[in-house]
């Protein structure tokens, strides 16, 4: 598991704002006195980073997850200091000069009391959020290997912003937003090519990609594009298929761009 999670990093993401992005920085990391459930040394799985503001603890287990790799879990997350002194050169103390932390279990299935425990959001010393993940391979009948991941992640309630945004008249979320400008962009410009667009939508806008080929979308183990016929936007030399992950990191990115592409976009005032 640890192999296929070090090559397809997206199958970490908790599918909420704030954990989509995810890099991950290393793995089998040793911890002195890092099993204080058994007095032990200790070994992280993998060391991960989410987004700009939070690094992740990650423990992979082959069979069922249940307390006893909890409180594995929160052994290890009790030397986060450790941990972040390890691994300060990689964390980007212009945005804070610490990481907030998360806690995550991956496995094949998950025990029922503690899946309730976790969906009814659970955080190590009322502090640190803790997320599991089952993640199950399978071979189709056509030989190709599919992928199921079930997430369970409740973060507390928090001012989510739900802004919605005014563009050629109609209103919408974030996502759609900028799949409503890049399509009217391309009418605009029907010859316009795949670099072409890139060049006036750069990925950095969105961190990872704005938007990309519906082959390479196709391809990806977990879904992160507008796929539906009526989403997909053909160019002169591709079809492309716009990113889903867009949320309040990253917006005014996007929203900026448009303003000094002459792209009229407004705030909704309800």
């Amino acid at each position: 598991m640890e192999a296929y999670i070090l090559e397809n990093p997206t199958v970490l993401s908790l599918e909420t704002d704030g954990f989509n992005e995810v890099d991950i920085l290393e793995s089998e990391v040793s911890l002195i006195n890092g099993r204080t459930d058994k007095d032990t040394d200790g070994r992280i799985d993998i060391l991960a980073k989410y987004g700009q503001e939070y690094l992740a603890i990650v423990e992979l287990k082959l069979g069922e997850l249940t307390d006893r790799h909890l409180w594995q879990l929160e052994s290890y997350l009790k030397e986060k200091e450790q941990i972040f002194q390890k691994f300060s050169d990689k964390w980007d103390k212009t945005v804070s000069n610490e990481p907030k932390w998360i806690g995550i279990m991956v496995g094949k299935t998950i025990n029922p009391d503690l899946m309730l425990k976790i969906r009814k959001g659970y955080y190590f010393n009322d502090i640190i959020p803790i997320a599991a993940l089952t993640i199950n391979r399978y071979q189709g009948k056509d030989g190709n290997i599919y992928v199921i991941t079930d997430t369970y992640f409740t973060e507390r309630i928090k001012n989510k912003d739900y802004t919605k945004y005014i563009f050629n008249g109609k209103k919408y979320g974030k996502s759609r937003l900028v799949l409503a400008v890049i399509k009217d962009y391309v009418e605009q410009n029907p010859m316009i090519s795949f670099s072409q667009l890139k060049a006036k939508f750069p990925d950095k806008l969105q961190s990872r990609e704005t938007f990309t080929t519906e082959k390479e979308a196709k391809s990806k183990i977990d879904r992160r594009n507008f796929m539906e016929p009526d989403e997909l936007i053909t160019l002169s030399d591709e079809t492309i298929a716009v990113s889903t992950q867009w949320g309040i990191k990253n917006i005014d990115n996007f929203i900026n761009n448009c303003k000094q592409m002459n792209i009229t976009i407004v705030k909704s005032s309800s």
